[in-house]
């Protein structure tokens, strides 16, 4: 029961708990049972809860035999990634600053999740401050690859990405500033959505920040738009909510299969647009992931928006966010903090009045330039990670494809400028290296396009079928 458990779908699982086949208490107890068989290689989970979790897991089965209306996702437990609140458990950014830090309300996105009865068990590990995609800290240590142990799981979302992929869980909450949902969805196997601005509202210090999104990873598409149904929606806290109130994500997919891409027209850039090193491996499987986009119908050329500005105003706007929100803590100890995190804070304390300027006017004809792709095209297409899972002992790839790196941020440079271009991007599995790597590609599409993404994912399930491969790890 319990391997029959791990890997089913959230849909599955809520279906049969709300059916009564299977309680809350045993698909929690699988759970668990998965954590003690993988967790102590891949470090995916670094808190757990056992005894609050069973109280709710209890509570859960009590409303299913009393007949009361139940959520979506009830019964389905799942760790949150430690940049997420989730009331009563530590909530530490990775970071020895914050050890302490027990907050007592949901943020936005588990509190959804909760309401849509999820259980929450613990939290899964992040880099120091989510800063880098590769998921390692002074206080938890290493996240790695349930594809391969000794290689990195990504970042910043790489705890719940190896939680899903690993069958710990089918589905997690994530967060992405450069590609944080995306680097690890790839790395992974697993698909990770950055939904378009004010989909899922993040308040925070800052309620105009618009870098920084929140959203969810599974391992199937139909999962990942249950999810999107259950955590979408305007918030009052802030202002740039998409104002659309029970939107179903799920229902968008009823029907779709290969042939769901058919007619669309993508533009496909091997080298992001940009001339970026990618690893020939990584281009060669998502080569062929796209062929098989064209194969059911769509048509694809080689194309990419202008974003030649793009790098300017993800540098800019990541290290104003940076100075905003952690600028203050980093600077009580810069000691106790990592250096790439007092690279960012120190970039945006030092920002000038002109260098904010020209930022608002970078960003604006970016906006003009992405707009004008998207009149033409429905879609673009990248390959989402510059290099296939890393050996987990390094800090970042130094170099990619024989070309150095000029920091800890070069190496997923691709996923980066998308963030900048402020649109909704996905990554997708798309297969596996001649070693068995995952590969994904970067599906992007137009402000507000999130139910077309989630229809390429599922038709790309249909089409290759990479995300129904397990790892072959812990049984």
């Amino acid at each position: 029961m319990s391997d029959e458990l791990t890997w089913l779908s959230a849909r599955e699982l809520a279906a049969r708990i709300r059916a009564g086949e299977v309680s809350a208490r045993e698909a929690l107890q699988a759970h668990w049972t998965r954590i003690d068989e993988v967790n102590p290689v891949i470090n995916a989970v670094i808190f757990e809860d056992r005894d609050a979790a069973w109280a709710d897991a209890t509570a859960a089965d009590e409303r299913q035999a009393a007949g009361e209306a139940l959520g979506p996702l009830h019964g389905v437990p799942m760790t949150n990634k430690d940049t997420n609140d989730t009331a009563g458990m530590p909530n530490t950014w990775g970071s020895p600053l914050l050890q302490h830090v027990v907050p007592q309300q949901d943020s936005l996105i588990v509190g959804r999740l909760r309401a849509a009865g999820a259980i929450m068990t613990g939290k899964s590990n992040v880099p120091e401050f989510a800063a880098g995609a590769h998921t390692f800290n002074e206080v938890y240590g290493t996240t790695t690859n349930p594809y391969d142990p000794g290689r990195s799981a990504g970042g910043s979302s790489g705890g719940v990405a190896a939680a899903v992929a690993a069958g710990i869980q089918p589905v997690g909450d994530g967060s992405d500033m450069g590609g944080s949902l995306r680097i690890p969805a790839s790395f992974c196997n697993v698909l990770g959505l950055r939904p378009s601005r004010g989909r899922v509202p993040s308040p925070g210090v800052n309620s105009w920040a618009w870098l920084g999104r929140t959203g969810p990873m599974a391992r199937e598409a139909a999962d990942l738009a249950l999810v999107l149904s259950a955590i979408s929606g305007p918030d009052p806290r802030v202002p740039t909510s998409i104002e659309e109130r029970g939107v179903d994500f799920l229902a968008g997919l009823a029907g779709v299969d290969g042939s769901g891409v058919a007619g669309l027209r993508i533009g496909w850039a091997p080298d992001a647009g940009l001339g970026m090193p990618f690893e020939a491996e990584v281009v060669e499987v998502a080569s062929r992931a796209v062929a098989a986009l064209a194969g059911a119908g769509a048509h694809v050329e080689t194309a990419s928006p202008d974003i030649a500005e793009a790098d300017f105003v993800f540098t800019e706007t990541r290290a104003f966010d940076y100075e905003m929100s952690l600028g203050e803590l980093v600077r009580s100890a810069p000691d106790r903090v990592k250096p790439e995190v007092l690279a960012n804070v120190a970039l945006g304390t030092n920002q000038t009045a002109a260098t904010i300027r020209e930022l608002a006017l970078a960003r604006t004809r970016l906006e003009g330039e992405v707009r004008r792709y998207f009149d033409d095209y429905d879609l673009w297409i990248t390959p989402t990670a510059q290099a296939l899972p890393f050996d987990a002992s390094l800090r970042y790839p130094e170099e990619v494809a024989g070309v150095p790196m000029p920091d800890y941020l070069g190496w997923m440079r691709s996923v980066c400028v998308v963030s900048a271009m402020d649109v909704p991007a996905i990554s997708i599995p798309a297969g596996f290296s001649s070693g068995g790597l995952p590969v994904g590609i970067q599906v992007v599409a137009p402000h507000g396009a999130d139910a077309l993404l989630l229809r390429v994912a599922r038709a790309l399930e249909d089409l290759i079928g990479a995300a129904r491969v397990h790892p072959g790890f812990g049984g």
